[in-house]
């Protein structure tokens, strides 16, 4: 989601009156409703009218001259053309340095040629632009389909809305049976030195394309194949896992930070894919899901398991039949790890595209892994030759599957579209979800106890307004988050009781009874302690927008001495949260720290000159002549501008951070409007110009011992010059190691189990780093702190008890850094050093992957504080 842009009803501004200093570029990401060279993927209505009503804007259409698209109007054009829809796509420049020409792979500057030769083979391949990656590469999205009328499309249209909003009736319906199409999405080279899931999507378009048997014809007159033929340019391009940003974006799926997979969201709600298929590399045997347990307790998993089972034997037939073994090629049997492996490879968090589409109504995805590796140091090592054979068995094992599930989805047609309108049915009618057996999903083996996670939804949550709620700016954030994933979010047009409560106007409800409700869920609710299930994870076991993004989220379990149901609430179901900026009409104003928008409308002032002050809780105190461009902010950002009579004290100023930090924590920080200059101990050693930052932040990448004498000279002159000198912001163990390396802070910092990860509770002291900071946080591979020396304050300590809310955190083989071992201590700390430097330590993960934005102020403050 973009930025919200309220609009102002308590202060006017001539437009041009004044400029607004913008925010980093590196903190802007390319924006969905920007101008484009070409238009991108069919749009739903509500995405446009959110879009419309966040930026003032209204669609605009682009020239179309019989079915092929041409032009540089930059909006979407209507649902109801028909297919094929044919653009020309540019031809990005030559690039010989493309690592994947090494491969004997189609670089990316290959592809729109291809694409345009494509679509000129017949009447069934349409290409269209979803949206920019980070680098500014352009996504194509290519439809493989019979051709359909505008009459058609609409029809197409009109059952797939069916099936999602009105489940019970999609039941019935005897078009959708007969002639609804299935849509198949294939998702291709998401990390992108995984590369060659977009060859075999290449070469299965120009077989669809060319073939003339009467199963092909079938096949396409029944389906949509909608294939993204690279999700990762950038990575494509460069040879990383990451895109351009440095983001993992198959971790990416429930924070939506990045546009390659804001994008793929887009395509998610707007085809809604009953099958899909995520192809990645390099696992030996080739893996093909579904996973070992925990499953996500959010899903139908009845329904899931049942159809992703039976498509994964047919994608095992299908590689196994291409006649690869392990003397003659190195290739070893496919591994399905439901069925082969106890635990390690699971579907709980809902970061990963496959477990991301199950929300959006996918009866069976698959990440499947490639078995030959190519990339990182066999890319470098290996001959070429010998790379070559292993990518062209890696395409030849992509193509398998990709007609494996095609194949599948012909044969199974009805029971799958049928099986997502029952997930949607379900979730529309408020039933509990069915337990796996070998009872309710017959056909797969070796069901177990270990296989059960459900959950025991709630009837409704309330992101409330007035007093009750914690930031109108986060709150709106969060609704329109929500509405971005497609879950349906009702805003109240009066006041109302729900479970014993009265909520204000304004506050908005999210009904439980409806088809996304496990999407709803798995973004609102606090989650579960998985830490006695399973001895290890993939990656986290624990988020929750709902505890984590700054806003205040109530949870009705049940309704009962009410005066409204859920459903009922007298309001109007909305596309956008409601503006959340204002600005007080009189004197001085105060603007609160505890949202990072807020910490970037304060560095946005100081960078244009404007004098601030320090309240006594950490806010800001803007004076009168600043109203102007406060009424700026507060529109573009959504922030508040409160009437106030403190005057503050101290100056702070523009605060320019050298960084030693991971991509998304250089992300977060420029998100913030931070000043940011990485740095290592390369630059460091090279002679760094000091006197062009206020404040160092440590987290990875930077160890105390590599640094010469010459650079430790320098570092210390600029953190031993007292109240003019520079200060330290340290977070993890990395950051803690340096401190005590540097001899700065007096504390031992203390290690839990290093795979631990997830939300947790904590308490704060308030004041200039935690004031007003939610009562949660998150932690991987924690750590807390211990032997405080005289005057270091205690910012923040974890929870008594059991901190862990939700996630996997056990004790290590010696029985210590369990959660027990935390409980109480302090997990935040602050003070001064002895030679004057301004520190403060974080054994949290206030920034991690850009995710708990709730928690970023909590280090955007600490730098404030820092650099004095």
């Amino acid at each position: 989601m973009g930025i919200p842009r309220p609009l102002l009803l308590t202060t006017a501004v001539t437009a041009g009156a004044l400029l607004l200093a913008p925010l980093p570029a590196s903190a802007a990401p390319v924006r969905e409703d920007a101008p484009r060279p070409h238009p991108v993927r069919e749009r739903d209505t509500r995405t446009d009218a959110a879009t419309a009503a966040r930026t003032g804007t209204t669609v605009t259409g682009t020239t179309v001259t019989g079915t092929t698209v041409t032009g540089t109007a930059g909006a979407a054009l209507p649902d109801s053309r028909a297919y094929p829809r044919r653009t020309v796509l540019d031809t990005p420049p030559v690039n010989p340095a493309d690592k994947s020409i090494k491969l004997g792979l189609a670089p990316y500057h290959s592809l729109a040629p291809r694409l345009n030769a494509l679509q000129k083979l017949g009447d069934r391949v349409s290409v269209e632009v979803a949206g920019r990656s980070a680098g500014g590469h352009e996504l194509y999205l290519v439809t493989v389909t019979a051709p359909e009328s505008a009459r058609e499309v609409r029809e197409q249209r009109r059952m797939r809305d069916l099936i999602e909003s009105a489940p019970a009736l999609a039941a019935k319906d005897r078009r959708i049976k007969s002639s609804y199409k299935t849509p198949v999405f294939i998702n291709n080279n998401i990390h992108g030195n995984e590369w060659e899931g977009t060859d075999a999507a290449l070469k299965l378009v120009e077989e669809l394309a060319k073939a003339k048997d009467s199963g092909t014809a079938g096949l396409l007159a029944s389906n949509r194949v909608y294939l993204n033929v690279t999700a990762n340019p950038d990575g494509r391009i460069a040879g990383t896992r990451a895109n351009s940003a440095g983001f993992d974006l198959n971790r990416d799926f429930i924070t939506g930070s990045q546009p390659e997979s804001r994008a793929v969201r887009r395509i998610a709600v707007d085809k809604q894919p009953a099958v899909m298929l995520d192809l990645h590399g390099y696992v030996n045997g080739t893996l093909i899901e579904p996973t070992t347990p925990p499953h996500g307790e959010n899903y139908e998993y009845d329904l899931f398991l049942k159809n992703a089972y039976a498509n994964a034997l047919g994608m095992e037939k299908a590689v196994n039949g291409l006649g690869y073994t392990p003397g003659k090629d190195g290739v070893d049997p496919s591994v399905i790890p439901f069925r082969d492996q106890r635990e390690g490879w699971d579907d709980w968090p809902p970061i990963f595209t496959p477990q991301y589409l199950a929300f959006q109504g996918a009866v069976a995805s698959h990440t499947v892994e490639f078995p030959m590796r190519v990339n990182n140091s066999s890319y470098d090592s290996l001959p070429v030759t010998e790379l070559r054979r292993r990518s062209a068995i890696n395409t030849d094992i992509a193509g398998a599957v990709m007609r494996a599930t095609l194949e599948w989805t012909v044969r199974n047609r009805t029971s799958i579209v049928a099986d997502q309108i029952e997930t949607f049915r379900r979730g529309a009618a408020g039933e509990a979800q069915r337990p796996v057996s070998e009872e309710t999903v017959p056909g797969v083996p070796g069901i177990g106890p270990e296989d059960v996670y459900t959950t025991d939804f709630p009837r409704a949550y309330v992101i409330p307004a007035g007093a009750e709620q914690r930031s109108a700016t986060a709150a709106a954030r969060l609704v329109d988050h929500l509405v971005a994933n497609d879950v349906r979010v009702r805003r109240a047009s009066t006041g109302f009781r729900l479970a014993g409560k009265r909520y204000p106007a304004g506050s908005y409800v999210v009904d439980m009874h409806q088809a996304k409700r496990g999407m709803a869920n798995v973004i609102l609710d606090a989650g579960r302690d998985i830490s006695a299930d399973v001895s290890t994870m993939y990656d986290i076991s624990g988020w929750s927008l709902g505890l984590l993004w700054g806003a205040s989220v109530d949870k009705v379990q049940k309704v009962s001495g009410g005066t409204h149901t859920p459903g009922l609430v007298p309001g109007r179901t909305v596309t956008a949260a409601a503006p959340s900026g204002e600005v007080g009409r009189t004197g001085d104003l105060r603007l609160r720290l505890d949202d990072p928008t807020e910490l970037a409308a304060l560095n946005s002032l100081l960078a244009q000159g404007v004098t601030v002050r320090r309240a006594a809780d950490g806010s800001a105190i803007v004076p009168a002549s600043a109203r102007p461009r406060a009424a700026v902010l507060a529109d573009r950002l959504g922030v508040a501008f409160t009437a106030t009579k403190e005057k503050g004290t101290g100056a702070p100023h523009r605060t320019r951070v050298a960084a030693a930090v991971t991509s998304s924590e250089l992300f977060a920080l420029r998100e913030m409007g931070f000043e940011v200059v990485p740095v290592s101990a390369a630059t460091l050693n090279a002679g760094f110009d000091w006197s062009a930052a206020d404040v160092l932040f440590v987290s990875s990448g930077l160890r105390y011992a590599d640094l010469g004498a010459p650079a430790r000279t320098a570092l210390g002159s600029f953190l031993g010059s007292g109240a003019d000198g520079g200060g330290l912001v340290a977070l993890g163990s990395a950051g803690a190691a340096f401190n005590t390396a540097a001899g700065l802070l007096p504390a031992t910092a203390v290690a839990g189990n290093g795979d631990a990860n997830g939300v947790v509770r904590v308490v704060n002291a308030g004041g200039t780093v935690t004031g007003g900071a939610p009562e949660h946080s998150f932690v991987y591979s924690p750590l807390w702190f211990t032997d405080l020396g005289s005057g270091v304050r205690v910012d923040q300590s974890y929870g008594t008890g059991n901190p862990l809310v939700s996630g996997h955190w056990r004790a290590q083989e010696d029985g210590t850094g369990a959660p027990g071992d935390a409980a109480g201590r302090a997990s935040v700390v602050s003070g001064t050093s002895a030679t004057g430097a301004r520190v403060t330590l974080f054994g949290t993960e206030p920034l991690f992957r850009d995710h708990p934005k709730g928690l970023f102020p909590q280090v955007g403050r600490a730098l404030l504080a820092a650099a004095g």
